[in-house]
């Protein structure tokens, strides 16, 4: 099950109570104060762990509260620290608090981790309070509460590919050729309910990620089909491929289409319009589909790729182009330049000659 939005109630561990005692032994009438502190309780950690691409993982359990810290012994014996409890959600996962509404965290690197709910610190025992005059204080503290909110977790898959157009328009069915995914693949709108992920192998050595992004259509940003339930995954990809239907099933005009996705990333986002496109009409095997890609070509004032997955026409050539393209955006390693710091002068060697 695929899950890319949650809601958690999230509390971290309640601090432990201060002990009062006094220390007791044989032919001590009375003994000073020896309270322990109670225990720190145990935080709540998110930490983004590769390998998982949903957060169904983490949904099923809508309250997530660290240990609580043990109490404080005789003796001075300080309590137990509660256990943290650490969540492992997928590389971009996006930490926001529900109520106030601001991002506590944006985990887009692997292993990166935000305490999200702290534990409460123990209480202190009542041998911190005595002093001059009070030399048996009888009181404690009783430990801080932890910290509580609900958090809102949404997931933006990290691909460097996205796959874009209407339903049927062959994205599954690409996504199955280039990679080892295995997307269901059905003859009808919206088969693909849900992301898919793939890599794409280029030589031995290098390779990408690339994305099935489904539900765009006319609307998609106000909430029109699945568009904006995943719109968002689109905003993580560095370079979008446009697949185009020659001949779509309701009749309608391919060039229409292609402005028509095109308004959409642009009313969700204006950074969408500006990412790398690379366009392609997709089951070029089809009669006449030459024609349409010429025409688009001629429209848009752009390069078109022709491309066939039932064939293999054209697979190799778009992957050698889509390399190029993140070749090309792939921002260079800021290299400082070493300064340029003189050895240290080292001292003369002392040499003493012993003469018999």
């Amino acid at each position: 099950m695929f899950v890319d939005r949650v809601i958690l109630f999230i509390k971290g561990g309640h601090g432990g109570r201060g002990k009062v005692s006094f220390y007791r032994a044989k032919y001590v009438m009375k003994g000073p104060p020896d309270g322990g502190d109670g225990g720190h309780g145990g935080n709540v950690i998110i930490k983004a762990i590769p390998g998982t691409d949903s957060l169904a993982a983490v949904s099923h359990i809508k309250h997530w509260k660290a240990e609580r810290g043990g109490d404080g012994g005789v003796n001075n014996r300080h309590g137990a620290n509660g256990k943290d409890v650490t969540m492992i959600v997928p590389p971009g996962t996006v930490i926001r608090d529900r109520d106030r509404g601001h991002v506590l965290k944006d985990l887009t690197n692997p292993y990166e981790e935000i305490i999200v709910a702290k534990g409460g610190y123990g209480g202190r025992g009542n041998r911190h309070f005595a002093n001059s005059v009070n030399r048996s204080p009888r009181v404690a503290e009783p430990g801080e509460e932890g910290e509580e909110r609900w958090i809102a977790l949404e997931l933006k898959l990290i691909a460097d590919v996205g796959l874009i157009g209407l339903p049927n328009a062959g994205k599954s069915t690409m996504l199955s050729r280039l990679s080892r995914a295995q997307p269901e693949i059905a003859d009808y709108p919206f088969t693909t309910k849900f992301p898919n992920l793939g890599v794409v192998q280029f030589g031995h050595e290098h390779g990408f990620v690339l994305a099935d992004l489904p539900g765009l259509i006319e609307g998609a940003h106000s909430g029109v089909g699945l568009g904006l339930e995943f719109l968002r995954h689109v905003e993580r990809t560095r370079v979008l491929i446009h697949l185009i239907e020659p001949f779509p099933l309701d009749g309608s005009d391919p060039i229409a289409n292609y402005l028509a996705i095109r308004k959409e990333l642009d009313l969700y986002s204006k950074e969408l319009t500006n990412k790398p496109e690379v366009i392609a009409i997709s089951k070029a095997e089809l009669t006449d589909s030459d024609e349409i890609r010429k025409k688009l070509q001629q429209e848009t004032g752009k390069e078109i790729m022709a491309v066939s997955a039932a064939t293999g026409q054209g697979l190799s050539i778009l992957v050698n182009h889509v390399m190029k393209v993140l070749k090309e955006t792939q921002p260079e390693p800021v290299v400082k330049p070493r300064p340029n710091i003189p050895f240290p002068e080292m001292p003369a060697a002392q040499v003493s000659v012993e003469t018999s």
